[in-house]
């Protein structure tokens, strides 16, 4: 063997395995980014379960909130906002005021003792709450999924294929300041 066929067979060798090591790469960055949308695809799932509350929760209230009408337009305002969202971002975004929007409502209901005792106004209530838990449970896991993603895009060598595919880091699904507020217990 010549040492020119050496050098043939090593530099075939040296592009498998960096032929190798780039489809390792990309296929890894193609499943975080999956992993990352699917993620917040379920949030929106029940984002727009609770944006579809919405309707029923004004019929009910304006009954009885005749002085609310404000909020009770600004609720539906965010909703459509919500609904016309287009990017991740700007859901993220209108979901936390809506989230606000809806907690005010809730809130506020409890000047109004008839319908804080009304059956289907408690039944919706109740849901919204158990929809509220379902997106702290999926906002968790699209954040673990996000956080993946940004490491993954940014260690070496990673970031150099990530680059070249337009891969950019993606935002948390925050928790607003309004929810970090504790004022202790009310008494």
């Amino acid at each position: 063997m010549t040492v020119q066929n050496i050098a043939l067979i090593a530099g075939i060798l040296l592009l498998i395995i960096f032929f190798n090591l780039f489809i390792r790469i990309y296929n890894k960055l193609v499943m975080l980014k999956n992993n990352y949308e699917k993620a917040f695809r379920n949030i929106d799932v029940i984002l727009m379960q609770r944006a579809d509350e919405v309707p029923e929760l004004v019929k009910i209230v304006s009954k009885f909130m005749e002085h609310e009408t404000a909020m009770l337009t600004s609720l539906t305002k965010l909703r459509t906002d919500f609904l016309n969202s287009k990017t991740v971002d700007e859901k993220i975004e209108n979901a936390n005021e809506f989230s606000k929007a809806m907690k005010n409502l809730f809130a506020v209901s409890e000047n109004y003792p008839t319908l804080a005792s009304n059956a289907n106004f408690l039944e919706l209530q109740k849901r919204v709450s158990q929809m509220e838990d379902k997106i702290a449970d999926r906002r968790e896991f699209f954040n673990d999924s996000v956080n993946l993603y940004n490491v993954g895009i940014q260690e070496f060598p990673n970031f150099i294929l990530a680059k070249i595919a337009g891969y950019k880091t993606q935002s948390l699904f925050d928790v607003s300041p309004e929810e970090k507020k504790y004022d202790g217990i009310q008494l």
